[in-house]
């Protein structure tokens, strides 16, 4: 089972639910502004994928932040403006993987339980 953290709404992680089930994965959704994520699974994503790559600095809540903000400590920040996450954050076991790129696909692909 697959963990995916993303929003409802983002076309990107429509995309890696339809692509990951079709992999034949179960895919549990957990919509970040409905459902929120655990400080613990911040902490993890923080620890493997690193704040630079796991905070969504191009959005317009990134923009939208005083500077003190973007400087200070990014699970905070997570916290506060989930949204700002890189997604979809997908956590499968003890590994967890930050967008849907080529190289998440493939160290997912064959992977399914179909």
């Amino acid at each position: 089972m697959l963990t995916l953290y993303g929003l409802t709404k983002c076309t990107t992680c429509q995309k890696a639910v339809s692509d990951l089930r079709d992999m034949g994965h179960e895919v549990a959704f957990h919509d970040v502004r409905d459902d929120g994520i655990s400080d613990a699974t911040l902490t993890e994503a923080l620890r493997q994928i690193g704040a630079r790559k796991l905070l969504n600095r191009a959005s317009y809540t990134w923009r939208g932040l005083t500077e003190a903000e973007q400087q200070g400590d990014p699970l905070t920040t997570l916290k506060a403006h989930p949204s700002l996450m890189k997604r979809p954050l997908i956590v499968d076991g003890a590994v967890i993987h930050a967008g849907w790129t080529k190289a998440v696909k493939a160290a997912l692909a064959g992977q399914g339980q179909a």
